[in-house]
Parts: C-alpha cells; sequence; structure tokens
C-alpha cells in the first residue's frame, strides 16, 4: 500500500484541475458525522446567515455560479456554467 509520502508527491504531479477533482472526491469519502466540531464563532456566523435568509434579507448566489466564478480565477474553462 502506498504510503502518505509518496500519494502526495504523486498528488502535486497532477495538472491543477485534477488535483481539485482529486481534493473533492476525497472530501466526498468522509462521514459525515467525522468531521471536526464548528467553533462557537462559526456556529454565531451561521445562525446570523440563516437568520437573514430566512427573513428573506440575504443576496443568495447558485452553487453553480459559485463554483463556475471560482475555476475561472484559477483559469480553468467552464462550459456549461451559467450566470
Amino acid at each position: 500500500m502506498p504510503t502518505y509520502e509518496t500519494l502526495l508527491a504523486d498528488a502535486t504531479q497532477l495538472p491543477l484541475a485534477d488535483r481539485i477533482r482529486l481534493i473533492d472526491e476525497i472530501w466526498d469519502t468522509f462521514p459525515d458525522d467525522s468531521l471536526p466540531p464548528l467553533s462557537d464563532e462559526w456556529v454565531a456566523e451561521i445562525e446570523r446567515r440563516s437568520a437573514e435568509y430566512d427573513a428573506g434579507s440575504a443576496e443568495t448566489v447558485s452553487w453553480e455560479r459559485v463554483k463556475a466564478d471560482a475555476l475561472r480565477r484559477i483559469g480553468m474553462a467552464v462550459p456549461d456554467a451559467s450566470h
């Protein structure tokens, strides 16, 4: 079985798009209950933003747009992104 160091060294040699895809796919393997707890500050911020959303005063942006904008910022083409 490969070691962490070997996997990391191999992963850093991948093109940027493949590294991002690898990160995304590894993240999806984590069970929901295995993530670390949020700090009190993050919980307060989440509650504040949730209250704004519930009140209808928060401006929202679709995940597709956020992801497309982020990929564009790092120079990746986004063929089916809608604004």
